[in-house]
C-alpha cells in the first residue's frame, strides 16, 4: 500500500558562503578589469578621435563581427550613428551600475547601515520600499547627471534644427564626457579603441544580465541572491 504521506524537504535558506561572494565579487573585478588590461596583437585601426562610420568604429569583435541585422547603422548618417552609439554606451554603464547594485544590495539586506536596514526582499522591489522624499532625491541626482552629460555633449536645442533633436556636437566622441579620476584613458589612439571594445562589451553583457535579473525576480518573486542560494540547495540534495 502505497503511503499517502508527502515527504517533507528541508527548506532552510542557509546564508551564502563565504566563498560563494567571493567568487562573486572576484567575478565582478575581473569584469571590471578586463577593460582595462593592455591590449593584445591589437589590429584595429584608431577611429576614436577620427571619422565616425560603421567600417571603423570600435565594438565590433569575431565571429559575430559589427552585428546589425536590421541594418540601422548601414541606413544612418554618421550624427544619427553617434546617437546610437550614445545611447548604447550609456545603457552599457547604467546596467553595469545596476548588475552590481542588484548583487550587493540583496548581500546585505539586514546589515546595511542605510534606512535602519529595513529594506529586504528582491531588488525590484526596493525602491518602493525606500523612505519618503529619497525618491525625489534619487531622481534629482539622476536629472543632475544627466544635464550635465546633456551640455558636455549635446548642441543647445535652440542652435539645432527642429528635424535634428538630439544632436550631438561635432567635437563629442559618445561617451567621452570627461570623467576619468584614476587617469586610465589610453594617449595612443588603437590602446583607446581596444578600452572601448571592452567597455561596450561589458556593457551589452550587463544590460542583459540585467534583464535577466528584473525577468526572473518578477517570475518568482525571489532576489537573485536567493537564486544562488536554492541553486546550492538543489545541488547538494541531488548530488549534482
Amino acid at each position: 500500500q502505497l503511503s499517502s504521506e508527502v515527504p517533507q524537504y528541508n527548506t532552510f535558506n542557509p546564508p551564502i558562503s563565504t566563498t560563494m561572494m567571493k567568487l562573486v565579487i572576484a567575478s565582478l573585478l575581473a569584469g571590471s578589469a578586463a577593460a582595462f588590461a593592455p591590449a593584445m596583437n591589437s589590429a584595429s585601426s584608431s577611429t576614436a578621435m577620427g571619422a565616425f562610420n560603421i567600417d571603423n568604429m570600435p565594438g565590433a569583435l569575431a565571429p559575430m563581427g559589427f552585428f546589425d541585422p536590421l541594418g540601422f547603422a548601414a541606413k544612418a548618417d554618421e550624427k544619427t550613428l553617434k546617437r546610437y552609439r550614445e545611447a548604447e554606451v550609456t545603457h552599457g554603464r547604467v546596467a553595469m551600475l545596476a548588475v552590481i547594485g542588484f548583487l550587493v544590495g540583496e548581500s546585505v539586506e539586514g546589515s546595511s547601515f542605510l534606512f535602519d536596514a529595513q529594506i529586504s526582499g528582491p531588488a525590484i522591489s526596493h525602491p518602493g520600499q525606500i523612505p519618503d522624499g529619497w525618491d525625489a532625491l534619487i531622481v534629482t541626482f539622476i536629472g543632475a547627471a544627466e544635464a550635465q552629460r546633456a551640455q558636455i555633449g549635446w548642441v543647445d536645442p535652440a542652435d539645432a534644427s527642429y528635424d535634428q533633436p538630439g544632436l550631438l556636437r561635432d567635437d563629442y566622441y559618445p561617451g567621452d564626457i570627461g570623467f576619468d579620476p584614476l587617469g586610465i584613458k589610453p594617449e595612443d589612439p588603437e590602446e583607446l579603441d581596444v578600452m572601448i571594445t571592452r567597455e561596450l562589451q561589458n556593457g551589452r553583457l550587463a544590460m542583459l544580465a540585467a534583464a535577466g535579473f528584473l525577468a526572473q525576480e518578477a517570475v518568482d518573486g525571489l532576489g537573485i541572491v536567493e537564486h544562488f542560494q536554492v541553486g546550492m540547495i538543489e545541488s547538494t540534495d541531488f548530488g549534482l
